[in-house]
């Protein structure tokens, strides 16, 4: 049955004439929350996204009705024995990822058409046989290298990069490998330092280019914090793309700082504190949208939602209908998941621009 409902959207895709697939492009470093992101955003076209049916149960993909999201990684150049006998990391924009074979599969789905994708298994570190991907209505690609490949970076409609900071990608990293794994202080901080000059070179910069940037910072609210369980996070969005209009506070290009704590929003120590304003980000104009702190009690954002504009959701709530419905992932109670879920709303409206076609609104 799958398998047929999945031929019949097959054969729907290619008979829309000119209906070329919308591309969404994923950037971030590995561990940085990639996955529940992608869950967010593909949640609000309906839908649950799975593995293709009956397919290889380690497989990277995800499919749901009308969207498909790849994983890069299912582009390296090497398997993990090669990338150890080549001493040559999956950062490494000249030698680590097949960009030819990228470019051709992007393409080849954004052009209507399916191809059969390599899988990158994270079990064994080898390269399974392929599986055959459908061309989607909306097709995600998510990883390392997103749009480092010109070719590639042509066939994106929107960029998004989450942007972790060092402070905190440490801070998180301690908290699951020491907590959870076992791993000392000195291998972490070897580990994070062996990444770091190709993860600067090649996977860093794609940041000044992207339509939206997520940034995770320590927070302002406690001095000298080391923990990272509280964070900053800064949603900064690039004025002047087409069919994307930021998301504002207030009012729209001043410059506000707010503390909203009081009788409508409960907040415990060290409270919650929002900013928003007109910046510049590598030499682009961008406005700027930032929360400090986590909320105590979800169902209170609505309050925070009251004031905000340009959201692009379909309704009054709609923003914490999705924080609430998605409550236990992670994030959910600070800025990345706020950020994370307008963001998704945003790729909706570009899709629908795009595509000139509506997207219902999904139920809670």
């Amino acid at each position: 049955r799958a398998a047929r409902a999945a031929t019949a959207r097959a054969v729907a895709r290619a008979s829309e004439a000119g209906a070329d697939t919308v591309v969404v492009a994923l950037a971030a470093d590995s561990g940085c929350g990639k996955s529940t992101f992608m869950r967010r955003m593909i949640s609000l076209f309906g839908g649950d996204a799975s593995p293709p049916a009956g397919g290889n149960p380690d497989s990277n993909t995800l499919i749901s009705d009308t969207t498909t999201v790849i994983c890069l990684d299912d582009y390296h150049m090497y398997d993990r024995a090669g990338r150890k006998e080549t001493n040559t990391t999956a950062l490494n924009g000249d030698v680590g990822q097949n960009f030819d074979m990228m470019h051709e599969q992007v393409k080849a789905l954004k052009d209507g058409e399916g191809v059969d994708k390599q899988i990158y298994n994270h079990v064994t570190g080898v390269f399974d046989a392929p599986e055959k991907i459908e061309s989607p209505e909306i097709l995600v690609i998510e990883g390392l290298h997103p749009w480092y490949d010109k070719r590639v970076d042509d066939l994106v409609d929107f960029k998004i990069y989450l942007d972790i900071s060092d402070e905190i990608k440490f801070a998180w990293k301690i908290q699951r490998d020491m907590a959870e794994r076992g791993h000392s202080l000195e291998s972490i901080k070897a580990s994070i330092e062996a990444r770091k000059p190709d993860f600067d070179k090649y996977v860093d910069p794609q940041k000044q280019t992207a339509d939206i940037v997520i940034e995770v910072l320590p927070t302002q609210l406690i001095p000298d914090d080391t923990e990272g369980k509280v964070i900053r996070v800064r949603m900064i969005q690039k004025e002047g793309v087409a069919d994307f209009e930021p998301c504002y506070l207030f009012d729209e290009g001043s410059t506000i700082s707010w503390i909203p704590c009081g009788r409508k929003l409960t907040c415990s120590y060290p409270g919650i504190k929002f900013f928003y304003g007109p910046d510049t980000y590598y030499g682009q104009e961008v406005s700027v949208l930032e929360m400090d702190g986590q909320f105590d009690k979800l169902e209170e954002l609505i309050y925070v939602e009251s004031h905000l504009s340009n959201t692009s959701s379909k309704f009054y709530g709609e923003v914490t209908q999705q924080m609430l419905k998605y409550s236990d992932f992670p994030g959910s109670n600070n800025g990345t998941g706020l950020f994370q879920t307008l963001c998704g709303l945003k790729v909706r409206a570009k899709y629908e621009a795009l595509s000139k076609k509506e997207v219902a609104a999904v139920s809670a």
